[in-house]
């Protein structure tokens, strides 16, 4: 089993930056994909951005366009998505996710089913 655990949301005024970090533990050699994911007030959950092991060609949902950045730190087991110029609209609980699957296509880390494990998740509140 992986545990998951979020860090880093709260609330912040549009244009404003977040850090969001989350850390792994338990069979860590388990979370080649990690993700993040966010579902907002009555919507499903999307996906937002991906990274496998080497850091290599992250994936990112349409709708980032620049503004989001996400990493890893194999050493300390740990993902992190940094977000910039926050908008209204990026409110929304955010999901850490980490799989050991892997794909030919970076497409398939999209899917939530291409994970195992998912965190408890950390609100993003951006006022407008």
């Amino acid at each position: 089993q992986v545990q998951l655990v979020e860090s880093g949301g709260g609330l912040v005024q549009a244009g404003g930056s977040l850090r969001l970090s989350c850390a792994a533990s338990g069979r860590t050699f388990s979370t080649y994909a990690m993700g993040w994911f966010r579902q907002a007030p009555g919507k499903e959950r999307e996906f937002v951005a991906a990274i496998t092991w080497s850091g290599g060609n992250p994936y990112y949902a349409g709708f980032v366009k620049g503004r989001f950045t996400i990493s890893r730190d194999n050493a300390k087991n740990t993902e992190y998505l940094q977000m910039n110029s926050l908008k209204h609209e990026d409110t929304a609980v955010y999901y850490c996710t980490a799989g050991g699957r892997r794909y030919s296509s970076s497409q398939a880390y999209r899917f939530d089913y291409s994970y195992d494990y998912w965190g408890q998740g950390t609100q993003v509140t951006v006022s407008s």
